[in-house]
């Protein structure tokens, strides 16, 4: 397989990425997340768990918890409210609102589970946009963890996806100026704005960055912002 994609992409042919498929199960992450993954309808297909037909008990629903929430000093307000829309989507359920019509309480902060069967070049394009620094947190994190997962089975595929700034992508960063001067990539001058490259080339100069490494991507990654707070957990 490997042997097949690399050779066609050589030759230009990029053809073959679509015609090699790989399937992931994701859990814990938040709708708000799912909202935003489910948005990548070419080469990829989704099937997530409901909730109309599934029902959470005892006023009990998992959700996320971002970071920046205990960093301002109102994790517990945020639990107060969650366990407040648990104990009420339970309230519903008992006096007989159908968990259709009861899941309108719930928040983009609650979790789900979901699989989903991805080909190869709809892989590297959401790693284009999702890797990227300016992504949301969650599922800028939840495609490294897809890419690990690829990583640890096909270690050669998983080179070439990178965030578009990437040595094997775009090769630079096409953000705004001030958005790449935020990003460690860019901070730390490990890749270069298009900007750069311009003025460069105006000047009848040439700029090279050096390949992407592993520790360079874990810079998207630093550590989770998150909290996943499980159903029947205080």
């Amino acid at each position: 397989m490997k042997t097949f994609i690399f050779d066609k992409l050589k030759s230009g042919h990029s053809s073959p990425r679509t015609q090699i498929y790989f399937t992931f199960a994701v859990s814990g992450l938040s709708r708000a997340a799912s909202h935003q993954l489910v948005r990548h309808n070419n080469g990829i297909t989704y099937d997530q768990q409901s909730q109309r037909y599934y029902a959470f008990k005892e006023a009990d629903f998992p959700f996320v918890v971002p970071e920046t929430w205990e960093r301002a000093g109102l994790r517990d307000e945020y639990l107060a409210f969650m366990h407040r829309v648990g104990e009420l989507y339970d309230q519903a359920l008992k006096a007989g609102v159908p968990a259709e019509d009861a899941r309108f309480l719930l928040p983009n902060a609650a979790s789900t589970n979901l699989t989903f069967t991805v080909n190869f070049e709809e892989f590297l394009h959401i790693a284009d946009l999702r890797l990227c620094w300016r992504a949301q947190w969650e599922i800028r994190h939840m495609w490294a963890k897809a890419r690990n997962a690829l990583k640890a089975e096909f270690p050669e595929l998983a080179k070439p996806v990178q965030p578009k700034c990437g040595d094997q992508r775009l090769g630079y960063c096409d953000e705004p100026m001030a958005e790449y001067l935020k990003c460690p990539l860019g901070a730390r001058r490990i890749r270069l704005h298009k900007d750069e490259i311009v003025a460069a080339a105006k000047a009848g100069r040439t700029l090279e960055s050096s390949p992407l490494t592993e520790e360079d991507l874990s810079l998207l990654t630093p550590k989770p912002e998150f909290d996943k707070v499980l159903a029947s957990t205080n």
